[in-house]
C-alpha cells in the first residue's frame, strides 16, 4: 500500500527509511512519520531533510 502514496506537497514518488520509520520526499525535503503502522502525511507533522 505505500507504493501508492505520493508526497503531499509535491506530488512525487515517497521512499520508505525502515529504520527511522517515515516516508521521505526528496523532492520537497520531508519526511513523513509512520505512527503506529499509520502514515502521517501533514506537512505540520513532517521533518525537514537535506
Amino acid at each position: 500500500m505505500l507504493e501508492s502514496l505520493v508526497c503531499p506537497v509535491t506530488n512525487a514518488v515517497l521512499r520508505y527509511d525502515a529504520e527511522r520509520h517515515e516516508l521521505v520526499s526528496k523532492a520537497a525535503g520531508l519526511a513523513f512519520p509512520i505512527r503506529g503502522g499509520i502514515p502521517i502525511m501533514l506537512v505540520d507533522e513532517a521533518r525537514k531533510v537535506e
